[in-house]
């Protein structure tokens, strides 16, 4: 065998397996299916509307308010779910497997506003542009971080690759780019610094103890949201979840006795997940539910809505 017929067998060889390795990745793996965001300078990002993607086994849908929920139904009574990536479940949560979505029935539906790393005045923003679809109740469900956590502006959608605005041509030059090179490669011959990426404190896997301090002065989205709540009539309720080491420590850190200090002072009701069942069996990292936490939250949610949401029976 001449080495001209060897050279074609090989590279034969090399172009099956690479077509075959294609197809794997998008057909299983739902490479170049990712979530895509928008940009918005009113809450800085959010995930691009009417999209329904495959991605490592979990189905993830948005309507056309960009919402992780279905279609706005006139025909139940609405409640605002609202947030960041707790509530929104993050790319490793089933639509179907998400608190907003158990929590809807027959009579009522949860609308999920959020995404990863927003903070309340993202919250505040996305009101502002698309109003509140008429709803008869909100619920923000927020972290101790979410005190000092406020919109930056500063460019996240297409820059860092949690947040792309296109999908990859490849599956092979997605897998290389965005997990191969930044996770084993980069770190051999540079830090990896990701002081900029807003969920740097939120992934999975960081050593960090606790999320911290994300800005130097109180969000105004909280005021901003009671606000939006005073003036449309529709109450609001405040959902405290607890991290980790709060659930390890018993009780909040100074950032959230901030905002249970807040919630009293203006007459808000507060539900603290840490005094209500929370523990780290429902946890999948520091911060986020698994989708037994997801469950968790819905029987909060629903509690919420007999209590303070009267016009919504059980």
């Amino acid at each position: 065998m001449n080495l001209m017929r060897v050279f074609k067998i090989l590279l034969y060889c090399a172009l099956i397996l690479l077509v075959a390795t294609e197809l794997i990745l998008r057909f299983s793996f739902g490479f170049c299916d990712a979530v895509l965001y928008q940009s918005n300078d009113k809450y800085e990002y959010i995930s691009q509307p009417n999209q329904n993607r495959h991605r490592f086994g979990v189905n993830i849908r948005t309507n056309s308010f960009c919402q992780r929920s279905d279609e706005p139904d006139t025909n139940k009574r609405i409640i605002l779910g609202l947030g960041d990536s707790i509530i929104y479940g993050g790319n490793q949560i089933d639509n179907d497997s998400l608190a907003t979505s158990i929590a809807t029935d027959d009579a009522t539906q949860y609308l999920n506003i959020s995404a990863g790393s927003w903070s309340p005045d993202n919250c505040a923003g996305y009101l502002s542009v698309y109003g509140t679809f008429n709803a008869i109740g909100m619920i923000l469900v927020c972290s101790s971080h979410d005190a000092y956590d406020s919109m930056s502006n500063a460019p996240v959608v297409g820059v860092f690759s949690n947040y792309p605005d296109k999908q990859y041509t490849f599956a092979i030059v997605e897998l290389l780019e965005r997990y191969v090179i930044p996770l084993y490669i980069d770190p051999l011959f540079k830090d990896n610094d990701l002081s900029h990426d807003p969920d740097q404190q939120v992934v999975m896997n960081n050593p960090i103890p606790e999320v911290a301090q994300k800005s130097d002065f109180f969000s105004p989205g909280f005021q901003q949201l009671f606000d939006i709540s005073s003036t449309n009539n529709i109450p609001i309720v405040v959902y405290l979840h607890a991290e980790r080491n709060e659930i390890e420590a018993g009780q909040y850190n100074w950032m959230g006795k901030k905002i249970e200090k807040l919630c009293e002072e203006k007459g808000i009701p507060l539900v603290k997940g840490l005094d209500n069942g929370e523990n780290l069996s429902m946890y999948r990292d520091i911060i986020h539910f698994n989708e037994s936490g997801q469950r968790f939250l819905a029987t909060q949610l629903k509690k919420i809505e007999k209590e303070y949401f009267p016009l919504c029976p059980e």
